[in-house]
């Protein structure tokens, strides 16, 4: 079979995708596509409009949930746990990755500062959530890479950006998080998901929000 993964350059769901792909050592092409400006090749694979899509030949597949879930039908290694209320578990903290990734969206088009504050907020509460189940790592299910840690590590990259200008240290009460994020910043599949230009890229998109990140990033340029 031949795996194309249609892509953006700053989509966290794709980066969950190219992730597993990595992971289970899947050879695959990646295009990115302007989402702004989409082709009308893309629009007849995507019915939602969103990336990613993975190609298996001919066939479509959107929605990385969905991507995530085939391969982990069709490949090895199993990046899902064999014990099914364990791995409904997983597939219920995938679901508050996605949920934190909204959140991130809230917190970098914040416009003024008690937007801003009230958006930092809650994402520091998620990670306090997280905090509370996980256990001795280095990932979230302990020695073994997941799928859960395929959906978190696109949000702990946005503060590779942030950290510097934010004024925000996020992490500052959850040791087991700062952990698991350096563990997953070390990860081979992981620093591959995106470009080299992707930080500068994602400093870009910020900017072009207007919004208080934006502000705090124009101070520190």
């Amino acid at each position: 079979m031949k795996l194309t993964l249609i892509s953006h350059a700053l989509c966290p769901y794709v980066q969950r995708a190219a992730i597993a792909l990595k992971e289970k050592n899947i050879p695959f092409e990646r295009i990115d596509i302007d989402l702004r400006k989409k082709p009308t090749w893309f629009l007849a694979m995507s019915p939602l409009g969103k990336t990613p899509v993975l190609k298996v030949d001919d066939q479509p597949i959107f929605e990385s949930a969905v991507i995530c879930e085939y391969l982990e039908d069709t490949a090895g290694p199993a990046l899902h746990p064999e014990d099914p209320l364990t791995r409904a578990r997983h597939r219920a903290w995938i679901e508050f990755a996605s949920a934190t990734l909204n959140n991130i969206w809230t917190f970098y088009v914040a416009k003024d500062a008690g937007a801003y504050s009230d958006a930092a907020n809650a994402l520091i509460q998620r990670f306090v959530q997280i905090e509370g189940v996980l256990q001795d790592g280095p990932y979230f299910g302990g020695k073994h890479f997941s799928l859960v840690d395929a959906a978190f590590a696109p949000v702990f990259r946005y503060f590779d950006v942030f950290d510097e200008a934010s004024g925000i240290t996020f992490f500052a009460n959850t040791p087991k998080v700062r952990a698991w994020r350096r563990a997953l910043s070390e990860r081979p599949s992981v620093r591959g998901a995106v470009s080299t230009d992707y930080p500068a890229l994602l400093r870009q998109f910020v900017t072009d929000q207007h919004g208080e990140l934006a502000r705090r990033f124009a101070v520190t340029a």
